[in-house]
């Protein structure tokens, strides 16, 4: 008999220096769904720890009502877990569905990690420790900090190449304790998305044109950091790091040059791709899969760890019976025929109109699963369409 609730469970990694806006970006994903003003007709949003819970609405309402920033988390690493808890749906979508609730766990890892050297070998063990935690992660979110690009306006290359370098050299010092007996790393994140954060203060960057400016100032820098991520793990060609961008901003702050830059008002109605941090982290693995089974050959060891949750949230998203006829048009034969289910490769590939009848036929019937994930897949869209995500063709 099957066990209740039925739970999948996604991660996602976010890095990013001291004061690049990690705490302030967990707070205003989870803050404004517990306001009495939200509105979701499919889900709720629940933190799994409730001590954790208070803490990010107490500081999204510091910075609602209070205009105060979070205080900034400097040495520990948390893991938040949050529960998209599915509403009340019938009891036939119910039964078939495959999973209940989908859990999310959002790795918060401080920036000192990358800028200074660990003050003693416990710190350096615990550092290491953590880090194998976000192996399991298929999205890292690597933060560029909109503030500082602000600040090295005309010369960001300098600030870009120490992010950069930083990071990649974090890496190369954890490295041997990373890969036992010096093999390849299995599992590890394979979409490393890069991230402006406070990307309200930089209102003329659209996601193609940060894009171009990292591209532009920083191309060197990623290539280096995707060479040495590259050298960490297990088939590497199914890897993206730099293909894929986002723009994200928690809220609009108006600062107080007179007060060191304080917060002098803070409006959190002003927020710009924090709701598509839960799109991505479910649905863009799933699509990315498939992309690479399409055009390379994965080791099974890799592909059940590539992505190990899309094989049950494809399930869930074509449940019900309304794309039998889409699934039944996926071809039976060639690479992706063995590497990916039907029911995979028909999720991963449903898009424009196809999906949104989907998802008003899953709002119809009350499949809410289904409602959920195709809804996710339409915010990806969105996000595309006004430009502030990009995500990988390759």
């Amino acid at each position: 008999m099957a066990k209740y609730p039925r739970v999948r469970e996604q991660h996602v990694a976010v890095f990013g220096e001291s004061g690049s806006g990690k705490t302030v970006l967990v707070s205003s994903f989870y803050g404004p769904t517990q306001q009495g003003s939200y509105k979701n007709d499919l889900w709720d949003l629940v933190a799994d720890d409730t001590g954790q819970g208070s803490r990010l609405n107490r500081n999204f309402v510091g910075m609602r009502d209070h205009a105060t920033a979070p205080p900034p988390t400097r040495t520990d690493s948390t893991t938040y877990y949050f529960s998209v808890k599915l509403k009340g749906d019938t009891a036939t979508a119910s039964k078939d569905r495959t999973f209940d609730t989908l859990r999310l766990a959002w790795h918060d890892c401080p920036g000192e990690w990358f800028e200074e050297t660990p003050s003693s070998a416990a710190e350096e063990s615990r550092r290491v420790d953590t880090f194998r935690s976000l192996m399991r992660s298929d999205v890292a979110m690597f933060l560029v900090d909109g503030r500082k690009l602000l600040e090295h306006r005309g010369e960001e290359e300098r600030y870009l190449s120490t992010l950069f370098t930083n990071f990649r050299q974090g890496l190369l010092r954890i490295k041997g304790d990373l890969q036992a007996d010096d093999e390849r790393i299995v599992e590890f994140p394979r979409i490393w998305i890069i991230a402006l954060s406070k990307a309200d203060l930089l209102p003329e960057l659209d996601v193609h044109a940060f894009r171009d400016m990292i591209t532009w100032k920083a191309l060197g820098d990623v290539e280096r950091l995707r060479s040495t991520i590259a050298e960490l793990v297990d088939t590497p060609e199914a890897l993206s790091v730099g293909d894929d961008f986002l723009l994200l901003s928690s809220a609009k702050f108006e600062l107080a040059p007179d007060r060191d830059n304080a917060p002098e008002s803070i409006d959190v109605t002003r927020q710009m791709g924090v709701d598509l941090v839960l799109p991505i982290a479910t649905a863009l693995p799933l699509e990315r899969r498939v992309q690479w089974t399409a055009r390379m050959n994965i080791p099974r060891k890799v592909l059940d760890s590539l992505a190990d949750g899309a094989e049950t949230i494809a399930a869930g998203l074509v449940a019900g019976g309304f794309l039998t006829k889409v699934v039944a048009k996926v071809p039976r034969v060639g690479r992706l025929s063995t590497a990916a289910s039907p029911a995979l490769v028909a999720a991963a590939r449903l898009a424009g109109d196809a999906l949104k009848d989907a998802n008003e036929q899953a709002r119809a019937n009350r499949d809410v699963l289904a409602a959920t994930l195709t809804q996710f897949k339409l915010d990806l869209e969105r996000g595309v369409e006004e430009r502030l995500l990009l995500t990988s063709r390759k």
